[in-house]
């Protein structure tokens, strides 16, 4: 099959990237495989082939294929499967498999078991034609779901709404979304469905532009000053949710959030010093379980939100990815194979 390995991480001007022809894999018992539709190509790709990860083994091994939001077909099934048949359009998440025997695991925040392998991280992924998935973390899509926007939903989608969740009853509350990107857009569409009035904050007027004609109740600018101190002098948000990669929007974030509020945090970032007596709740936030994937499919398949993305041939994943580094990617790039 054709794929894009990952033989030495580096720069991308460095060119660590190469598309080559490599042997198909074949499924063990309790596994599938996947001819890919579309894979999406997400920031955390970029820090793995940059090596940005190597420090905590990310990748796991080399060569490695990346990639962790794909769709696709069922072509082949092991002896032990029984939910899936050949034909079956199904979804892989980066959550590959989990031990299924840890108290994360049995808790339903299996995103935490510490045995986990992650899609294109640990195991091979989907800048291929073809992909393994176990059993046990594999989606049923809805056909009605154009291959290019379901993919993202595999990333994106399941980190927005993990988000969202992890903010509680926001019903009536003013949330603020921080990078509106390929999350954080996503980020918003749940928001609104779940009754919040929404504010959106970037420092990208396209984005911005973006915020604006999916709902978002108010869209700021990261750079006027002004309509900031505003909000802070009005304690407007109740919840501030982070998703672009920058300690100083983490930092502000906190700056905003008023006194009792919320901040989700699902970027690296330092977040900087930290008042106690206002009593602001801090939380992470990475993935999500299964039963929160399907609620994301099943808002998809209703037409209820929708990923917007740029389409790639695989052959161009260094392209996208190039494109990704130096912010020309509005929202998310999609490789479609």
């Amino acid at each position: 099959m054709k794929a894009v390995l990952l033989t030495s991480p580096s720069a991308l001007e460095a060119k660590p990237l190469k598309i080559a022809s490599v042997g198909d894999p074949h499924p063990m018992d309790d596994e599938v495989l996947v001819k890919i539709e579309a894979c999406g190509v997400c920031r955390s790709n970029l820090h793995m082939i940059e090596g940005d990860w190597m420090e905590r083994g990310i990748p796991a091994k080399l060569p490695i294929i990346p990639g962790h939001e794909i769709v696709g077909r069922v072509v082949e099934i092991g002896n032990r499967v029984s939910h899936f048949r050949k034909g079956d359009r199904v979804g892989l998440q980066p959550l590959w498999s989990t031990c299924g025997r840890c108290s994360y695991c049995w808790t339903g925040k299996e995103e935490l078991c510490q045995l986990k392998e992650i899609t294109g991280e640990t195991v091979d992924g989907g800048y291929a034609e073809y992909v393994i998935g176990k059993e046990d973390h594999l989606y049923l899509v809805p056909e009605a779901i154009p291959a290019v926007e379901a993919a993202p939903l595999f990333c994106p989608g399941i980190t927005a709404y993990h988000a969202i969740k992890k903010a509680g009853d926001i019903m009536g509350k003013r949330v603020a979304i921080f990078g509106i990107g390929g999350v954080g857009h996503m980020a918003l569409q749940f928001a609104r469905i779940a009754g919040a009035t929404t504010i959106a904050i970037s420092r990208n007027p396209e984005h911005l532009r973006v915020a604006k004609d999916l709902g978002a109740d108010e869209c700021i600018n990261g750079n006027d000053k002004s309509s900031l101190e505003k909000l802070k002098k009005e304690q407007a948000i109740d919840c501030g949710i982070v998703f672009a990669p920058s300690s100083a929007v983490a930092q502000l974030a906190m700056s905003l959030v008023k006194a009792g509020g919320k901040v989700i945090v699902g970027v690296q970032v330092e977040l900087g010093s930290f008042s106690f007596v206002e009593e602001k709740v801090v939380l992470g936030t990475v993935i999500g379980p299964r039963e929160e994937m399907k609620e994301v499919l099943q808002l998809a398949a209703e037409g209820k939100i929708k990923p917007i993305c740029q389409g790639f041939s695989l052959e161009d994943a260094p392209e996208a990815l190039m494109k990704l580094k130096k912010g020309e990617i509005v929202m998310r790039a999609v490789l479609v194979v």
